[in-house]
């Protein structure tokens, strides 16, 4: 009878370190993942998933709390690169998270409407817009990922979105 309980407890005792090990290595291995997984998506930093950015969005679906299919700049080829890493079915971008465009898209600044007020560089998630207030502003086109957050803050409706080859860089 004490050497079933002894049997037992030690048992107990080896489940109890297995589960904390495998405890203590979850967050890392998460964390290599997410790693992983923000190496797939675009940097665009555009919160169109409803994150903050590629790398909170990233996370969330290494943490199973975001699905793999919340990115349109990134589009269906990035979803399914993400359902191969991961292992999952591959699915389409959920249109609630935006359009697919078919070209990349850059911000374009009508230089002369510009009148300065530096509302479109505070929004710019990558520094793609230069310029200084009171002074017109303008996009580095080779650095714009196309996410639109500098076009809603102008208080003057000088900055489009055009066609990444129509825009010199």
């Amino acid at each position: 009878m004490i050497a079933a309980i002894l049997v037992m407890m030690a048992g107990g005792i080896v489940l109890a370190a297995v589960l904390a090990n495998s405890a203590s290595s979850s967050p890392q291995r998460s964390q290599l993942l997410a790693e992983r997984i923000n190496d797939l998506l675009p940097q665009t930093q555009c919160g169109r998933c409803t994150f903050t950015g590629c790398k909170p969005y990233a996370t969330a679906i290494a943490r199973g709390e975001a699905d793999i299919n919340q990115c349109p700049p990134g589009g269906d080829a990035t979803a399914q690169a993400l359902a191969q890493l991961l292992g999952r079915q591959p699915k389409a971008v959920d249109p609630r998270f935006g359009i697919v465009r078919a070209q990349p898209l850059v911000a374009w600044i009508d230089e002369p409407a510009c009148i300065g007020c530096t509302k479109c560089i505070q929004a710019c998630p990558v520094d793609a817009i230069v310029g200084a207030s009171k002074f017109m502003h303008t996009v580095i086109a080779s650095q714009c990922t196309g996410c639109e957050l500098c076009v809603a803050p102008c208080p003057v409706d000088c900055i489009e979105m055009r066609t990444a080859a129509g825009v010199p860089s």
